[in-house]
């Protein structure tokens, strides 16, 4: 059942990039000494309190953590923009894992975060395969990586859509503020109509955590110079991208959840009928009347990613 009366604590983890050190922000619920560990990591442009709603369904079971991803909420900003990929996003989220030490491990991840649980699954899986078959004598016992026990991957996949791309890239550079909250919410909404139906009390929440109050006006939580990277990829660089992204789904082996907007423009069905014969190991909800990406609000929508996580 939702406890409304739980509310996150907010603790940090210093990471490193090739610039230098960078601390990571992360948002945790439920018992801290709990090592049944649940990561959910947000979209491009997202926070780690977008899982506020799923957080309080899911904190009686799990440690429930959510990063804010280098660049966006109250992490650090990087020195050098160029590092703002998902090869980072991975080696930060290896060191959180490192400092959460998990006995069990489950992923959320929306469409960003969905890509970083499949670099983390892939390295892992690589990790796993190049141990020794017959260690050594004296040797120490090898190490597997990190597993996942469970993955949903919320309207992503290996395959990305170069439409839905070049959508998302035309708004992650523009700058944003506003005189007023009402403001900032008005704007949420109107561009971000493919999220689907909310109440206002929802759009509200949505909008709080994107939009924080600087100096009297309310402006975007994350580095604007997130775009670059975006901006500087080429159509070879993407199609190399999705060959490791698939390798990496292939080798998956945890049940799999795949979360599918119904008007998604960015995880097509062929995309997710071609995930289900790459890895029998996957399910699919989709959910109806929803673009990209669904929020994991919405009562349906939390019912089913955490049926799959307490099953």
């Amino acid at each position: 059942m939702l406890d409304a009366s739980l509310e996150p604590r907010l603790e940090f983890v210093t990471c490193a990039s090739p610039a230098g050190l960078h601390r990571m922000a992360y948002w945790e619920w439920g018992d801290p000494a709990n090592d049944q560990v649940l990561v959910c990591v947000h979209g491009l442009t997202r926070s780690g309190r977008d899982f506020d709603t799923l957080a309080r369904r899911l904190a009686g079971r799990y440690r429930v953590v959510c990063p804010d991803v280098v660049g966006r909420g109250r992490s650090d900003w990087l020195v050098n923009p160029a590092f703002y990929t998902v090869p980072q996003y991975v080696s930060d989220m290896t060191t959180l894992v490192a400092r959460l030490r998990p006995a069990s491990l489950a992923w959320v991840g929306t469409s960003m975060g969905g890509l970083i649980g499949l670099g983390l699954a892939g390295a892992a899986a690589f990790a796993r395969a190049m141990l020794p078959l017959r260690p050594h004598a004296g040797m120490l016992p090898p190490q597997e990586g990190i597993r996942l026990s469970k993955l949903v991957l919320n309207d992503v996949g290996p395959r990305l859509e170069t439409g839905a791309l070049a959508r998302i890239g035309q708004y992650v550079g523009e700058p944003g503020a506003f005189a007023s909250f009402a403001e900032a919410v008005a704007a949420m909404r109107a561009n971000s109509e493919t999220f689907g139906p909310h109440t206002d009390a929802q759009w509200d929440h949505l909008a709080r955590f994107v939009y924080p109050e600087q100096g009297g006006q309310w402006v975007k939580h994350y580095d604007l110079a997130l775009a670059q990277p975006m901006a500087l990829q080429t159509g070879e660089e993407l199609a190399a991208g999705e060959q490791i992204l698939w390798r990496s789904y292939e080798a998956v082996d945890c049940p799999i959840l795949i979360v599918r907007g119904e008007h998604s423009d960015l995880l097509t069905r062929a995309t997710v009928d071609e995930m289900r014969q790459r890895n029998p190991r996957a399910q699919v909800h989709e959910v109806r009347g929803v673009g990209h990406a669904p929020t994991l609000m919405a009562d349906d929508q939390v019912t089913a990613v955490a049926d799959f996580l307490l099953a």
